[in-house]
C-alpha cells in the first residue's frame, strides 16, 4: 500500500491512499483519520486497507481524485518518536574526518543513533525556514522506516517484523552547530532543524525485490540547484533497519508511529557522489587538499528522488525545497 497526507488544517493532516501509479488518491475517514491512528490500529485496519487499496488501484471507486504532491505534508506529521542513526559507516568515519572527533567506540558493531524532535516535520515540497545562513545549512538524503509497536529487548528479526512503512527522508542539519554539542555528550538539539520527508510512504512489498536483508536497495538521486550531486546507493547500509529498530528498543518499548531513520546514505566510491554537503567537503579535503563546496545559503533548492536499479522511479514520490530566512 502506498499513503500519503494532505494538509487540512490540523495537526495530523489527512491519510489518504495513493494508487500505485502515484495519479490517483483516496480519503478513508470511514478507516482512519489519519496516518498515524492508521498505524495505532495496524492489525485491525490493514485488511480494509488494503481492499480499498486494491479497488483503488482497479478504477473501482468515484471517489478517488487526482494526488497532488504539493499538497501534501510529511506522510506523519508529527510521530511519537523520531531517531535517527549512522547506518552507513563510510559517511560516520567521514564525519569522524570533518569534525576531527576521536573514534567513536565500537563504531562498527554498535549502531550510532541520536532522538531528534518528531512535533514538526516538514512536507515534501515545504520551504525550509532557518535563521541564519552561517549556521552551516545541510541536507542529508535518508531512507527510513515507520515501525508499529516494538517489544523491549526485541531481537532484529522481531524488530524487523515491526516494520510497517518505507520512507524517504531529507534530515536537515546546521553544522557549524554540530560539533559543540557532540562535544557536550549530550547529542544534536539545535543542529537538527525539523526533518523532511517524501510524500509518500510505503509498505514494503511496493518496494519488491528492492527491499530485502532489511535494506532500501535503491539510489537516491540528489540534486542541487538544478546540478547534480550523488547518487548513493541504500544497499550498502552496514546495519539493517532490523538492527536500528532493534537497538531503540533494547531497554524501552517503541510505540506504533515510531520513525527509525539510516542516516545520510553513502557509498565508498567516489563516483557514486554524496547525500548531503558536509562528505562533499572532506572528501574534497582528503582528495585535493582543500575544501571547495560551501553550505547552502537562502535561495538554494535541494532535490531528492529514489529511483530502482533499472532506472525507474521509485515510490515515494520527490523532495523539492528551498531554503528560505526565518522572519
Amino acid at each position: 500500500m502506498k499513503f500519503a497526507t494532505l494538509k487540512n488544517g490540523t495537526l495530523d493532516g489527512q491519510l489518504v491512499l495513493v494508487s500505485r501509479d502515484g495519479r490517483q488518491a483516496l480519503a478513508v475517514p470511514d478507516l482512519a483519520a489519519n496516518l498515524l491512528e492508521a498505524l495505532q490500529g495496524w492489525g485491525r485496519l490493514a485488511p480494509r486497507l488494503q481492499a480499498r487499496y486494491d479497488a483503488l488501484n482497479a478504477n473501482e471507486l468515484e471517489a478517488a481524485f487526482d494526488f497532488d504532491p504539493r499538497a501534501c505534508g510529511a506522510p506523519l506529521p508529527r510521530s511519537p518518536q523520531w531517531l535517527d542513526a549512522s547506518a552507513f559507516l563510510n559517511h560516520g568515519r567521514l564525519m569522524e574526518q570533518a569534525f576531527n572527533t576521536p573514534p567513536i567506540p565500537d563504531f562498527d558493531t554498535i549502531p550510532v543513533m541520536y532522538q531528534g524532535a518528531s512535533d514538526d516535520f516538514l512536507g515534501p515540497h515545504d520551504d525550509v525556514p532557518l535563521p541564519n545562513e552561517q549556521d552551516g545549512i545541510d541536507f542529508e538524503g535518508e531512507f527510513g522506516v515507520v515501525c508499529d509497536h516494538v517489544p523491549m529487548a526485541a531481537s532484529p528479526d522481531q524488530a524487523l517484523a515491526a516494520v510497517r512503512l518505507v520512507v524517504q527522508i531529507n534530515d536537515w542539519s546546521l553544522r557549524a552547530l554540530g560539533p559543540h554539542e557532540m562535544k557536550t555528550g549530550f547529542g544534536f538539539l539545535q543542529a537538527k532543524p525539523s526533518t523532511a520527508f517524501a510524500p509518500v510512504a510505503v509498505t514494503p512489498d511496493e518496494l519488491g525485490n528492492a527491499w530485502r536483508d532489511g535494506r532500501v536497495h535503491m539510489r537516491l538521486g540528489v540534486q542541487w540547484n538544478g546540478e547534480r550531486f550523488g547518487e548513493p546507493h541504500g544497499g550498502e547500509m552496514n546495519f539493517s533497519f532490523g538492527q536500528l529498530v532493534a537497538h531503540a528498543a533494547r531497554t524501552r518499548r517503541l510505540t506504533a508511529g515510531t520513525i527509525v531513520g539510516s542516516g545520510t546514505v553513502s557509498n565508498q566510491s567516489r563516483a557514486a557522489g554524496s547525500a548531503c554537503a558536509a562528505e562533499r567537503r572532506v572528501i574534497e579535503k582528503i582528495d585535493l587538499g582543500e575544501i571547495r563546496t560551501g553550505f547552502m545559503r537562502f535561495g538554494d533548492r535541494v532535490r531528492m528522488q529514489a529511483h530502482f536499479d533499472d532506472g525507474g522511479e521509485g515510490p515515494f514520490g520527490v523532495i523539492d525545497q528551498v531554503v528560505v530566512a526565518h522572519v
